[in-house]
């Protein structure tokens, strides 16, 4: 057994369990009418019902008690001051700092980091002012009607989920987002474009991502075929990337790069200048408005008490389920459209973080860190995945999300919405079990799930509701002993992926369309196994087919 599977407190909720999963959710509200206001929380403009959890006070007392043994509190103290609790690569985490809206100093190394954070947010709002206004201009004199960011993984799904969401703010110019290293996501995107009045933002770190340097790339050579001028790439791309010497040899301006750091994870980089898109669709006000509201939320999970913490509230129900209930998955469920990436964007946040199997202190671990996180817009997903949800056999706990108001004046269609908000996770609690109904009409109920309700999709909710996500990752993370911010499983396909991808390169440079013989090929790595060599093969005829 693991040093945290032996611990009073997790053996305590391993025995308690076998208490709790006796009496139903059903039967819990029977017997307590004030279920709700006991197990509900309001904090930056959002509730959280979590009544319909398999819960009482013994459970929920234990679960904190579970948090004050991994010194919760303290960790989440170090996050905050800028100790390196990403402790594979040594370095701070420190998105909170880039939403930091007092004028309190964060120290790196010594060094108060907010000056450089404010210099970004004031080059990010100089370049949209700019460019919404129409004094940016392309080569040829024409306004920038389009922007495309390039990116992959935090560069991509975090902006693109707040672009969506927050699409009732947007103006022009218009955003559009390439990911994919398949060929036809940049070109179905650039298809309807014109390269005078389109403007692309390079999204990398290191700005040697092969992905995105490779769309990167296109893009530059699909406007050279138009103006054949390079001195023009200068109008038409930005970057945002810690490597100045990369971008510059790229042909990007240096005035035109936009820093961010190593303290900044990629799938907490939203609030950075990778949100530069952002700012571009909706403007400046709007993504401070949104950095407003994760602010809000971090001085809730920073300085609340744990028993009215909502984020830790969260965390703390997804390892109970996790650990002591087998949950494999979790279900996020917008019930707003415009909310339909959400689940996306917090799959990358919680399974990218808490999907290790080493602790912090170099352990193998014997207990689950995390679940499959997946989910979509209500109501689609009712004539859809629903039906395992409700009479399927997997345990599947579910939040659900929703808005009381909607942007649109669709005032039938929105009640219609909240009326599915509501009957949803209540039909998976009570179920229906009549006599005289045939067995496959049956539901058995006692599903639990999280209700998250706030007033309106706005830049300042948003933000809050990111960050709270955010920070229940966090939690979960102290509770199992691992590393949060790094992602070191991410690497050996990469690595993979170069070597195969030089051997095809190769393959497909050759005159001849004969396949090579095998002993003048190229050793293929180690790595390979019989079945990798086959589909090697096939690759390599393709591309030297005449």
């Amino acid at each position: 057994m693991s040093s945290l599977t032996r611990t009073t407190a997790w053996q305590a909720l391993a025995g308690h369990h076998a208490h709790v999963v006796q009496t139903s959710l059903p039967q819990r509200f029977a017997a307590d009418p004030e279920r709700f206001s006991k197990f509900s929380l309001r904090a930056c403009g959002i509730l959280l019902d979590y009544s319909k959890n398999h819960l009482d006070h013994d459970a929920m007392s234990l679960l904190l008690a579970l948090a004050q043994q991994a010194q919760l509190p303290a960790w989440i103290e170090k996050m905050f001051v800028g100790e390196p609790v990403n402790s594979s690569e040594n370095r701070p985490a420190l998105h909170s700092a880039l939403r930091n809206r007092s004028d309190a100093p964060v120290m790196v190394a010594g060094r108060d980091v907010m000056p450089d954070v404010r210099r970004v947010l004031a080059q990010m709002r100089q370049f949209t002012t700019a460019l919404r206004s129409g004094e940016w201009r392309g080569y040829s004199g024409k306004r920038i009607t389009d922007v495309v960011n390039i990116g992959i993984g935090g560069s991509h799904m975090g902006p693109s989920m707040v672009c969506a969401a927050l699409e009732p703010y947007a103006s022009e110019p218009r955003v559009h987002f390439v990911s994919n290293v398949d060929g036809a996501h940049l070109a179905t995107t650039l298809k309807t474009l014109n390269p005078e009045t389109t403007l692309f933002i390079v999204s990398s770190k290191s700005f040697t991502t092969a992905e995105t340097m490779a769309n990167a790339h296109s893009a530059r050579d699909w406007l050279l075929s138009t103006t054949k001028n390079p001195d023009h790439i200068a109008r038409h791309f930005v970057a945002v990337s810690c490597n100045p010497q990369a971008v510059a040899h790229f042909g990007i301006a240096a005035e035109n790069r936009f820093e961010f750091w190593d303290w900044v994870g990629g799938r907490y980089s939203l609030w950075s200048a990778i949100g530069l898109p952002i700012a571009v669709s909706i403007g400046m006000d709007h993504f401070e408005a949104m950095l407003d509201g994760a602010y809000e939320m971090d001085e809730h999970f920073r300085h609340t008490p744990l028993a009215q913490n909502m984020p830790v509230i969260l965390g703390l129900l997804s390892v109970w389920y996790i650990n002591f209930f087998d949950a494999q998955s979790f279900a996020l469920l917008p019930y707003d459209q415009s909310l339909r990436l959400f689940a996306d964007h917090i799959q990358q946040v919680s399974m990218e973080s808490c999907g290790k199997s080493i602790s912090r202190d170099g352990e193998s671990v014997d207990y689950a860190t995390e679940a499959v996180i997946w989910g979509g817009a209500g109501t689609n997903g009712q004539h859809s995945f629903y039906q395992l949800l409700h009479q399927g056999s997997p345990f599947i706990p579910a939040d659900f999300i929703a808005a009381l108001e909607t942007h649109y004046p669709t005032g039938l269609h929105h009640a219609q919405l909240l009326a599915n908000f509501i009957a949803q996770p209540e039909a998976l609690m009570m179920g229906r079990v009549e006599e005289g109904l045939p067995a496959h009409q049956h539901f058995v109920g006692n599903r639990p799930s999280n209700a998250i309700l706030f007033q309106k999709v706005t830049p300042r909710s948003l933000g809050a509701l990111v960050a709270l996500y955010e920070h229940k990752t966090y939690v979960q993370s102290v509770i199992w002993n691992i590393n949060a911010f790094d992602q070191w499983g991410v690497e050996l396909g990469k690595e993979l992926a170069q070597v195969i991808l030089s051997q095809l390169t190769a393959a497909g440079s050759e005159a001849s369309a004969a396949l090579p013989d095998r002993a003048g090929d190229t050793p293929p790595s180690p790595q390979h196994d019989s079945s990798t060599s086959a589909l090697l093969e096939v690759c390599r005829a393709a591309l030297i087919r005449p």
